[in-house]
């Protein structure tokens, strides 16, 4: 399985000629060169994690493509058919078979309502949380796309969270609101964190891709 990194949140898993599309938002650019799109998976309703500019390109190109996504998802995605999931569920979309965890959003402040956020579990292999610190409990990680940047993110937690999933091999995602500085600063704590239990931190950048 091959997974590639877009700017922000975005990215894409591909498996036997099949490509899963995880929360295209408003942060990133047009999804060109993808194909056969079997999937798409959005964490939660926030618009850096899905547009409908991008869902109405992808459908266009791939009408009747399943869209997965937790309640409040679906309630500001109306207008899209949307599967909504829950904390516990799995879903077969042939090649993936797709595992989701915790049920909310990170808070960002008491004074700005916390949303429905799903995280998911691909083939058992590869972990995204959306926009939470979410640790899929019991399961050994080969490949965790771990957020770097946010406004509801401290960089301790993200190292904690990080430490606490251990996986094999990590990469920064959820980065388009910090500077090269920042993004890098931040990245060393993470290559730390992943480090502490035997794995190897990848410094990803938009386009870059790793085998699972």
């Amino acid at each position: 399985m091959r997974v590639t990194k877009f700017e922000h949140a975005t990215l894409t898993l591909v498996n036997a000629g099949k490509t899963l599309v995880i929360d295209p938002g408003s942060f990133t650019a047009p999804l060109g060169d993808v194909s056969d799109v079997v999937g798409i998976v959005l964490t939660h309703e926030h618009p850096d994690h899905w547009t409908p500019d991008h869902l109405d390109r992808l459908l266009g190109t791939f009408p009747g493509t399943p869209i997965f996504g937790p309640e409040g998802l679906a309630k500001a995605a109306a207008g899209y058919e949307v599967t909504v999931v829950r904390p516990g569920d799995t879903v077969e979309v042939d090649p993936f078979r797709l595992e989701f965890f915790g049920g909310r959003h990170a808070v960002i402040h008491e004074s700005i309502p916390v949303v429905d956020n799903i995280g998911v579990l691909v083939d058992d292999a590869f972990y995204y949380p959306g926009d939470s610190y979410v640790v899929p409990e019991g399961r050994e990680i080969d490949l965790l796309a771990a957020p770097i940047g946010a406004p509801w993110l401290k960089i301790g937690e993200a190292m904690d969270f990080v430490l606490a999933v251990a996986p094999r091999r990590a990469f920064g995602t959820h980065d388009m609101t910090l500077s090269v500085v920042g993004r890098d600063m931040g990245r060393a704590r993470l290559r730390w964190a992943t480090e502490q239990g035997g794995g190897e931190f990848l410094a990803l950048d938009p386009g870059d891709a790793t085998d699972v």
